[in-house]
C-alpha cells in the first residue's frame, strides 16, 4: 500500500487541487479513509453520514476544507438536498463516491430469516440510495468537465458469498449499475467501482471465522484495511482512461 502524504488542499500540484469530492457514509470506515486519502491529494471533500454525526464532524474538522452533511441517502428528498448542499457550499461537484451501505448478517441458508422487510431496508441504503443521489449528482458532474462516479460495491455481488443473500444481491445490483451508468453517462462522467472482500472495519470487528479463513486462504494473507479500498478508489478517480470497471480489492481470495 502505498504512503498517504499530506498536501493541502491549496497546494497546486496536488492532484485533486480545485476538486470538490463527495463521499457518502464517509464518518467511519471506508468512507472516512477515503475522504482522507482525497483530502491529501489536494481534493476538497465533503462527509456525510445518516448517524455519526458527531464522528463525521470532527473527521471534517480534521481535513482542510472539508464539511460534513447528514442526510439519509435512502430518503429521496434528503439524497437531493445532499447534492444541493453541496453545491450550495462549494459551487462545483466533480468525484461522488457512493459508499454508504448497510447489511445484516444472515447465513444463507436460512431463508426465512431474510424477511421481505430485511431485502427492502438493504436495496434501500444499497440500490436506492445509490441511484438516488447519483442521479441529483449528474448535471453537477457534467458541469464539471471531468465528473466521475466511483461506487463501492463487494465481492458479494461478484460471487456466491457475503454477509447475506439480500446484501450480496443488492451489491450485484451496484455493480451491474456502475456498467449500465458508465455505457449511458460516457464520455462525459466515468462510472466505476470497488468491489472489497473483507474489510477491517467496525462492521467487522466481531466476524472471527471469516477473518481466519482469509487470512488462510488469500494469497495476500491478509484481510483488507479500509486504506487499501480507498487507494483503490483514488486510483480509478486517476485513471482518466477506465470506465465501467468493477475492481475486486480482495488480495486475490477470488483466486482461492
Amino acid at each position: 500500500m502505498s504512503q498517504i502524504t499530506n498536501p493541502t488542499s491549496a497546494d497546486p500540484l496536488s492532484p485533486l487541487h480545485g476538486q470538490v469530492a463527495l463521499i457518502t457514509g464517509s464518518s467511519s470506515g471506508i468512507g472516512a479513509a477515503t475522504a482522507r486519502q482525497l483530502a491529501s491529494v489536494g481534493a476538497t471533500v465533503v462527509i456525510n453520514s445518516v448517524h455519526s454525526v458527531s464522528a463525521g464532524e470532527a473527521l471534517a474538522g480534521e481535513l482542510p476544507g472539508a464539511d460534513y452533511v447528514q442526510a439519509d441517502v435512502a430518503d429521496e428528498e434528503q439524497a437531493h438536498r445532499l447534492i444541493e448542499t453541496v453545491i450550495q457550499r462549494h459551487g462545483r461537484l466533480d468525484v461522488l463516491v457512493n459508499n454508504a451501505g448497510a447489511t445484516v448478517v444472515i447465513p444463507h441458508g436460512d431463508l426465512e430469516a431474510a424477511t421481505p422487510e430485511i431485502w427492502r431496508r438493504i436495496f434501500d441504503v444499497n440500490v436506492i440510495g445509490t441511484w438516488q443521489v447519483t442521479v441529483a449528482a449528474v448535471p453537477h458532474l457534467v458541469a464539471s468537465g471531468r465528473g466521475q462516479v466511483v461506487n463501492v460495491s463487494s465481492i458479494a455481488g461478484e460471487r456466491p458469498t457475503g454477509s447475506s443473500i439480500p446484501y450480496a444481491c443488492s451489491k450485484a445490483a451496484v455493480s451491474h449499475m456502475t456498467r449500465l451508468l458508465a455505457n449511458t453517462l460516457g464520455p462525459d462522467i466515468r462510472v466505476n467501482a470497488v468491489a472489497p472482500g473483507l474489510v477491517d472495519t467496525p462492521w467487522t470487528a466481531e466476524w472471527d471465522t471469516v477473518r481466519a479463513y482469509v487470512q488462510a486462504q488469500a494469497p495476500l494473507r491478509r484481510i483488507a484495511t479500509s486504506e487499501d479500498v480507498a487507494e483503490m478508489i483514488y486510483g480509478l478517480i486517476r485513471a482518466s482512461y477506465v470506465t465501467g470497471e468493477v475492481v475486486l480489492v480482495d488480495g486475490g481470495l477470488n483466486l482461492r
